[in-house]
Order: structure tokens, then C-alpha cells, then sequence
């Protein structure tokens, strides 16, 4: 069904990195929102009425926030693919995360309001029998409702996977929120019904209590992904799950001989800046140097569609002297830590060591203790030089 769709709406539809076809994507989704949940909402406005249960009305609402999600990500794609501005010289793609961070949001007030109507239900709890022939027309509206928000959840992460959406993941959580909510009104109301088959009645608000538990689930599934969107605007590790591939393709080139200091930013899901640092024969010449990183910098852009920047460092692999010296780095650094950059410079009428060391975020380095020592092992082979050395975190 979600092939078709996008076969009849979507032109090239397979082409999910192109800006204006992920736009496409994200717009089915949203419409299929908006006039499913419309759909919805009619629906349970009318078992609510038939059945008088609370749980129903609070979900018949919960279906209005759901269209107003679809309405804020159907603008949200819309801004998204309007290409760069004077204002704006990296695109507008990021506005799709902050339209994922209003769902998100929205889920998490609509969690907030769910509470308070069923704490309300539980205080001013009052039975009313149902009429069985009414209840069980409302049970089965209430499995039709459930079934299209399984499906709506379905929908959203499906095309979520396909466009690599954090946006439509959220309507997608908030789908299944839905139908886990609308399922617990439907064992209330099948419960209610079985005891009242009985000659019984409840006590007390199930209903209520059940309500209680749903919206705490919601307000935290919120949070989650609030979290998320939040971390995508302020920039974070998980968005660059493709660094290691692109790294290790550039050292399978046979004139590169190692990589570092690689830094990789976003303005949105495909517009994505890459700068990286790649050792070559000091012996290459500066033309051939740059025909490599050239090449380079041409086969991710066209793999990974990554604007991708290369620094070329030259490496001395003759010069016995620096060969002694990092003999001494590799037996002094712990496994935990390792450097680049290692060159022996001359700065006015003195020569220098450089390098950087490079350690994980989480690691303790005492980057005087190792120069200390450093020294003391380079005095030991009559290497007496200026040392300055720079920590550099992964």
C-alpha cells in the first residue's frame, strides 16, 4: 500500500536523498495524518456520546493534537526543501527538527491533559449503565480506531526509515500511543459491559485508572523524543553513523597514509559538512596532493551526498630522527590514546617537536606528566628540542 502511494504521488520516489523527493515523502505521511485522524475523531465523538465514557472523548481530542501534528509536519517538509537563502546559506532543512520538536511537545501536553482528565474521572466517578446493544456498536468502532492508528504508526516509520525523518518518528510514537490508549477504552468498556451482563457494576473508574497509567506513558514517550529533536539542533555523535564508513574508504586509498581530526556537522537530515585531515608522502608533489584529496572529496559527495573538505598533511617517512622519536610516542602513550600530526618544526633559531595527542571524552590525561617524560626519554638519545603538544578529544 505505502509503494503504491508513493509510486502514484511521488515522482522518482526512489530517489529519498534528493531534498525535494524527501519533501514528498514527508507530505504523504502528514496528509495521511490529517484525514485519518479526522476520520478518528468523528468516530469516537460519536462512541463517546452513545457510551458517556471519558476515555473516549479525552481520545476523540487526543485525535484534534494528532491533526495538528500533521498539520505543523506537512509545514514543517514544506519549509525544509526551500534551498539556501542570504539569510539562511545552509538551507532550511532544519526546520523539520523543529517541527518535530513541536509534536513532540504536543504529545507531551496531550499527556498532561489526559492525566487531569482522568484523575478528574477517578474523584467524581458516577456509573452509568450502558446500553448493550450501544456498547457493543462502540466496540467495534473502538477496534476500527485502533486498527488505523496501528496502521498511521505503521505508516510514519516506515517513511521515517525511508527518509531517515526524526519528525515523522515522533508522529509515529505518538500513533502508537494512540492505539495502546484506545485499546486500554476498549478492555474498559468490554469489561464494563461483561459485568454489567452480570447484574454487577463497577465500583470505581477504570476507566480513570487506566487513563492515569496511559498518560504517563505518553508524557514520557514525549519526553524521549523532545530529547531528540532537542540533541539534533544543538548537534550530537548519533547523527553521523556514516563517519566510520567514510573514513575507512578514504584510508583504502592506497596513497593515504592515515587519517584525523575529522569533524562532521549537520543543517539537516541531507545537508551534511565533512572536514578531515589526510597524511601523504611529504614526497607527493603539492599537484598530485591535491588530485587525491580531489578524487576523494568527489567519490563521498557522490556516495554519501557529504560536502566533504580535505587538509593535506605531509608525512617524512625517511627522517630517521623523527622515526626515533615515535618509537618514544608509541611506548609512552597508553593504549587508551594516540597522536598525529608529529613533526619536528623549526621556529625561529630553535627546532620543536609538535604533535597532538588525541584522547576520548572520558579519559583523564596529564598532558605535562607525558611531556615531562617525553623529554627525559628524547635527552636519554640526545634529542634535546622544544616540545609543544596539543590534546585533542575523539
Amino acid at each position: 500500500m505505502i509503494t503504491l502511494l508513493r509510486k502514484l504521488f511521488i515522482k522518482d520516489y526512489q530517489n529519498v536523498k534528493d531534498i525535494n523527493v524527501r519533501a514528498a515523502h514527508g507530505k504523504l505521511a502528514a496528509l495521511f495524518g490529517i484525514f485519518s485522524n479526522l476520520f478518528l475523531f468523528c468516530l469516537k465523538i460519536i462512541v463517546g456520546i452513545l457510551t458517556f465514557n471519558v476515555s473516549v472523548f479525552a481520545d476523540s481530542i487526543n485525535n484534534l493534537s494528532d491533526m495538528a501534528s500533521s498539520v505543523i509536519t506537512l509545514i514543517g517538509f514544506h519549509y525544509s526543501k526551500l534551498p539556501a537563502d542570504k539569510e539562511h546559506p545552509f538551507g532550511h532543512e532544519r526546520v523539520e527538527y523543529i517541527s518535530g520538536l513541536i509534536v513532540s511537545l504536543l504529545i507531551i501536553t496531550s499527556g498532561i491533559a489526559l492525566t487531569y482528565t482522568s484523575i478528574k474521572a477517578i474523584i467524581n466517578y458516577e456509573y452509568k449503565e450502558l446500553d448493550i446493544k450501544v456498547a457493543i456498536i462502540s466496540l467495534i468502532l473502538l477496534f476500527i480506531s485502533i486498527s488505523v492508528k496501528i496502521y498511521q504508526s505503521f505508516v510514519n516509520r516506515k517513511i521515517a526509515k525511508l527518509i531517515q525523518s526524526d519528525a515523522l518518528r515522533a508522529t509515529a510514537q505518538d500513533s502508537l500511543n494512540d492505539s495502546i490508549s484506545t485499546f486500554l477504552v476498549f478492555i474498559v468498556l468490554l469489561i464494563t459491559l461483561l459485568i454489567q451482563i452480570n447484574n454487577s457494576k463497577l465500583t470505581f473508574s477504570l476507566d480513570g485508572i487506566l487513563g492515569t497509567m496511559i498518560s504517563i506513558y505518553v508524557i514520557l514517550s514525549g519526553c524521549f523524543l523532545l530529547k531528540d529533536e532537542i540533541n539534533h539542533l544543538i548537534g550530537y555523535h548519533n547523527e553521523y553513523k556514516y563517519q566510520d564508513e567514510i573514513i575507512e574508504i578514504i584510508k583504502s586509498n592506497d596513497k593515504v597514509l592515515g587519517v584525523h581530526d575529522c569533524l562532521c556537522h549537520t543543517y539537516g537530515p541531507t545537508k551534511i559538512f565533512m572536514t578531515i585531515h589526510i597524511e601523504i608522502d611529504s614526497n607527493t608533489s603539492i599537484v598530485e596532493a591535491h588530485d587525491i584529496a580531489d578524487k576523494i572529496e568527489h567519490e563521498i559527495k557522490n556516495n554519501y551526498n557529504v560536502d566533504l573538505t580535505i587538509h593535506v598533511d605531509p608525512v617524512d617517512l625517511d627522517n630517521e630522527e623523527l622515526n626515533k622519536i615515535k618509537n618514544i610516542f608509541n611506548n609512552l602513550l597508553p593504549d587508551n590514546a594516540n597522536y598525529h600530526d608529529l613533526r619536528i618544526a623549526k621556529r625561529e633559531n630553535n627546532k620543536v617537536i609538535e604533535a597532538d595527542i588525541v584522547v576520548d571524552f572520558n579519559v583523564e590525561f596529564d598532558i605535562e606528566k607525558f611531556k615531562e617524560n617525553l623529554n627525559k626519554k628524547l635527552i636519554e638519545i640526545n634529542i634535546d628540542y622544544d616540545i609543544q603538544l596539543s590534546l585533542d578529544r575523539k
